[in-house]
């Protein structure tokens, strides 16, 4: 691995889709910036759902699946405008081994897949499959992205809320594993041969103000061309469940303005066509921002329930990481 210049922001996530459905605008916005980006990914999605006839061969297929995802990954994190990506498994465990060699590891972490344990809330499958991540020890998975963390250096790192945005186990790891990895880089006394020790600035969790998320259901459930477009897709009860990553408004800390980077953030997600459908964006770039709640676009994954893409997109500071010093790129704003 190269290191990076200050300022960087790395984000770590669970699956191949998930870096641009949960930060694609703040992925976006700091490439946009010229500053230096790395997205972490966990798994390569091996038990996802496949949308549509034409790809409906893979799902099932584990070894195919995870390779088709790849080059989704690949091509989604081209149009964010990030160039620099890590899959975990691919970085050394041990002391004095080349963590950014793709032989490093001779494990891979796979998918742990997820049940639906009600109404936006998920949890896990009571077999696992081989090599699942939420059974990999979290002390091996989190050296590993400490020693990335001590390699780039960033000075903000991005990932989910404690929950896993809806509970799926992969993204509870993920958020386990990023808190583990940061402690461990900042420790001096831990790991001399992983490089010198760094103290990230700020940790940031992607959330949804609740009740911006219950305006955006509404103004859906208002745009009837959605529905008339694809009839096959519902939307979401604007006073129904929502899902952990909706917190009161009050807790949201952070916005990222999505709609200088909207044709990145809908072009990354149209890359992932075995996850995402029916993309659309209403606006164009370059628009004033609005309010939290206002809805710049949609999509649908294979739930085929509509889902807005917000205006901004929103985030809390980890405790004892709110980002002092940090000089955040136009379009991210701290909310006083």
């Amino acid at each position: 691995m190269t290191g990076s210049s200050p300022g960087g922001l790395l984000a770590v996530h669970a699956h191949p889709d998930d870096e641009t459905l949960a930060t694609g605008a703040l992925l976006a916005t700091w490439a946009a910036a010229g500053l230096p980006v790395t997205v972490v990914t966990c798994t390569r999605g091996e038990l996802g759902e496949v949308i549509g006839p034409v790809l409906a061969h893979l799902e099932g297929d584990g070894p195919a699946l995870a390779a088709h995802r790849e080059r989704e990954l690949a091509a989604a994190l081209a149009a964010l405008g990030v160039t620099d990506h890590v899959f975990l498994d691919t970085v050394a465990q041990v002391t004095g081994r080349d963590p950014a060699s793709s032989g490093a590891s001779a494990v891979r972490f796979t998918d742990s897949g997820m049940a639906w344990a009600g109404v936006a809330q998920a949890g896990r499958l009571e077999d696992l499959p081989e090599g699942a991540f939420v059974a990999v020890p979290l002390e091996d998975a989190a050296s590993r992205l400490a020693r990335v963390l001590r390699d780039r250096r960033p000075a903000v790192v991005a990932t989910y809320e404690p929950g896993g945005a809806y509970g799926h186990p992969d993204h509870v790891r993920a958020h386990e594993v990023t808190a583990r990895a940061v402690a461990l880089a900042a420790d001096s006394e831990w790991d001399p041969e992983a490089g010198p020790s760094h103290a990230v600035a700020a940790v940031l969790w992607a959330v949804r103000g609740e009740g911006s998320l219950r305006a955006a259901y509404r103004e859906l459930a208002a745009t009837s061309h959605l529905s008339a477009r694809d009839p096959h897709l519902s939307f979401p009860s604007p006073d129904g469940p929502v899902p952990s990553v909706a917190v009161p408004d009050a807790e949201v800390d952070l916005t990222v303005d999505v709609r200088p980077v909207l044709a990145r953030v809908a072009a990354a997600l149209r890359a992932h066509a075995t996850q995402v459908q029916g993309v659309t964006t209403a606006w164009s770039e370059g628009d004033a921002p609005g309010a939290p709640g206002d809805v710049v676009g949609s999509y649908a994954l294979s739930n085929d329930i509509i889902a807005p893409v917000l205006g901004v997109e929103e985030y809390r500071f980890a405790p004892g990481a709110a980002g002092d010093g940090v000089a955040w790129p136009t379009g991210v704003r701290r909310v006083a």
